[in-house]
């Protein structure tokens, strides 16, 4: 490698040939199935010394699916979060974007409240 490259282009054009391409992984098959369920958006702000959150609750499902549902809410909002007696609380007023995910996996939702 003796060669001097005077671009980024030319860097670009170098072949390795003990390096073989890696398989590109499909993220679509590891998303969470859901079942369609009914569940209403409520929007909170007492108790939380004026904080605002979005409360979904009527989920019924095991703790591992609320926690699945609850994860894949924050991640696509990209906000915190948790779970509390089964009830996923949302940091924030995101009940139009929650609302849209929501329907986008299939559940029906029940806009509550403000």
């Amino acid at each position: 490698m003796s060669k001097k490259f005077n671009s980024l282009e030319d860097l670009g054009k170098i072949q390795f040939d003990n390096l073989q391409p890696t398989p590109k992984e499909d993220k679509s098959i590891s998303a969470p199935v859901f079942v369609s369920q009914n569940l209403e958006a409520h929007f909170s702000n007492k108790g939380r010394a004026g904080k605002t959150v979005t409360i979904l609750k009527g989920f019924s499902g095991s703790p591992s699916e609320i926690k699945n549902l609850a994860k894949t809410l924050k991640n696509k909002v990209g906000v915190g979060g948790s779970i509390k007696n089964g009830e996923i609380i949302i940091q924030g007023n995101f009940r139009d974007k929650i609302i849209q995910i929501l329907q986008d996996m299939g559940h029906k939702i029940k806009r509550v409240g403000g």
